[in-house]
């Protein structure tokens, strides 16, 4: 009997986290897995670290998206997945996270017939103005297996009218990559690299559009933080993404710039912080699980569990209240919690259902009623 052929698909830095997990879950089952990297992160440097830093094979098939309006990537990652799709033949492609390339690879997909697993289905912001949004409800349509992190995301989907065989709560496979690797982040010496003490200081990221783009608010949150750092000193790794514009503004004392830091290192400065700022989906998710206290510089999250059963705090995006919450927390750190099933074994859990679910042919597909 043939093995079942799978095709993982990753296209930018935090996708490596959550399908190298998967990947081996499923080669340790008798797949064959097929890694397809996108290109939609192109910083090849920065890609070089996390491909070294989980111990990722190069990617089998590599499509070159680069970079370019969210019509012209999505549009560019689906002419190049079609064809590999129609020559692979898989029996089922497994998808991650929220980005163009994810609903990208789902629309080929859907419309090719293999089966289609989305990980981390049924997240929701209820902010529309955000891609990520668009992008994960998209996905979630056309997918045969919704692969829900939490039981928040899985009555999302019911909400949303999707049939009970479809909705298979797994777990995070963002903690199975953690976990994985937290001793090895533990040895790492970036603290001492940069003389800090666990403890000592506040990491802060920054990335979204709606934060860095626009100029007023980048001021209004530096100036935030700003006030912070006179009390916690803060680390800022740099994306990309805000370098220039953080150069532009200026930023204020306190705040240290640093380069963008690999996968072990960043786990690194995350476990041994104070408190962490971010407007990052996956380090609330992170910071949860190492019970170290988060601030989410946003006006809402498609994470709301590590608001109710973890470190995470919400403040949005107002000087004065980002101020102020940050000062609360740091008076009163919340307790570590940690959500059901962020056990270091959701990529397992996906593997069982995705080879124990049966072909293509034997299933209903997403459209179908149920029986």
């Amino acid at each position: 009997m043939p093995k079942p052929r799978i095709i993982c698909v990753a296209g930018a830095r935090p996708n490596y986290m959550k399908i190298k997990p998967v990947m081996d879950a499923l080669e340790r089952r008798g797949a064959e897995v097929v890694l397809v990297h996108t290109g939609q992160h192109y910083d090849e440097s920065m890609n070089d670290v996390f491909f070294r830093d989980l111990g990722i094979r190069p990617p089998d098939r590599y499509l070159g998206a680069g970079s370019g309006t969210h019509a012209q990537q999505t549009g560019r990652v689906m002419a190049a997945f079609e064809p590999l799709v129609e020559e692979l033949a898989p029996d089922a492609v497994v998808v991650v996270g929220d980005i163009n390339s994810t609903l990208a690879c789902a629309l080929v997909t859907a419309k090719a017939g293999p089966l289609l697993a989305h990980v981390e289905a049924g997240l929701r912001s209820r902010d529309w103005s955000m891609p990520e949004e668009v992008n994960r409800v998209a996905t979630d349509r056309v997918s045969d297996y919704l692969l829900a992190p939490s039981p928040d995301a899985a009555a999302n989907l019911r909400a949303e009218g999707y049939r009970e065989d479809q909705i298979h709560v797994v777990g995070n496979v963002m903690i199975d990559t953690l976990l994985a690797n937290l001793d090895r982040a533990r040895a790492s010496d970036v603290l001492d690299r940069y003389g800090l003490t666990r403890g000592g200081y506040g990491l802060v990221t920054l990335h979204r559009p709606a934060n860095v783009d626009d100029p007023v608010a980048l001021r209004g949150l530096l100036k935030a933080l700003g006030e912070i750092a006179e009390r916690c000193p803060l680390l800022l790794p740099v994306h990309p993404r805000s370098a220039q514009r953080l150069e532009e503004i200026g930023v204020p004392g306190g705040i240290r710039l640093v380069p963008a830091a690999g996968y072990l290192d960043f786990i690194a400065l995350q476990d041994g912080a104070r408190v962490v700022l971010t407007d990052s989906g996956g380090v609330q998710e992170e910071t949860t699980a190492l019970g170290v206290p988060c601030v989410t510089l946003r006006d809402n999250t498609e994470r709301p569990i590590t608001v109710e059963e973890g470190t995470n705090v919400l403040a949005g995006t107002d000087p004065a209240r980002i101020t102020a919450v940050v000062d609360r927390v740091l008076d009163d750190p919340p307790a570590p919690r940690c959500p059901e099933l962020w056990d270091g074994r959701a990529s397992d859990r996906i593997a069982r259902v995705l080879l124990e679910g049966g072909a293509a042919g034997k299933r209903l597909r997403p459209t179908d009623l149920a029986p």
